[in-house]
């Protein structure tokens, strides 16, 4: 949050909670960090139900979880045609219209910040995927203000390693959820995760060397 001065004082953060171990870690920090003076923020979550993805979450078990944290649970159900555009891949569609969910919800309930459960691995992967296959640098920036609406897209969890969030997960017992989705075959990011292990195994800090070139090349921050 300092480095990259993600929350200011008097924030309104609206965190996306899938269910799954990143985002329940991110909504878990935020609501401890809150409590703390400086900087004075305030958070809310959002659970987004895919009417036509059988990606069943124990919806009992997220508001349990956010109530625990006196954090306000909203539960929005929405679905997709893939259908509608063939140009576009069914994982593209789905995670737009969640985009589109989260957006018109923050700026009803008047929040200026949404927050995801993306972490450090999550965005080498991401770089190393637009290397491989779009021929180019970047990847899902760590602060994004959104040039069309007074909201800005912030990821917490950047420094953290996926490794450390599981042994924390396992450590709180964290629910596990089912994955169920029909199209999560469709990507090469696992692919891309098991080069990854591979470049690690070369050079045990590779994925600091690929951090420092995202940050000299301007990536990490959009404002």
């Amino acid at each position: 949050m300092r480095t990259y001065h993600l929350i200011d004082d008097g924030d309104r953060v609206l965190v996306a909670l899938s269910g799954g171990k990143d985002s329940l870690c991110l909504l878990d920090l935020l609501a401890q960090r809150q409590r703390i003076f400086m900087p004075r923020f305030s958070i809310e979550a959002i659970h987004i139900r895919m009417d036509n993805i059988d990606y069943e979450t124990d919806t009992h078990y997220l508001e349990d979880f956010c109530r625990q944290r006196n954090v306000n649970l909203h539960v929005v159900n929405t679905s997709f045609d893939a259908s509608t555009d063939k140009r576009k891949s069914p994982c593209f569609l789905c995670s737009w219209n969640r985009r589109k969910q989260m957006f018109n919800l923050a700026q009803e309930i008047g929040c200026n910040k949404i927050a995801l459960g993306h972490h450090m691995d999550d965005l080498i992967h991401t770089a190393l995927m637009n290397e491989c296959f779009q021929g180019r640098f970047d990847t899902m920036p760590v602060f994004l203000q959104m040039k069309k609406m007074p909201l800005a897209i912030i990821r917490p969890l950047c420094l953290c390693h996926e490794s450390d969030i599981k042994a924390y997960a396992e450590q709180e017992g964290y629910q596990k959820q089912r994955k169920l989705c029909p199209y999560e075959k469709d990507s090469y990011r696992t692919d891309i995760q098991q080069i990854f292990h591979q470049m690690e195994s070369l050079n045990p800090e590779a994925r600091y060397s690929i951090w420092n070139a995202l940050e000299r090349e301007g990536k990490l921050v959009e404002k």
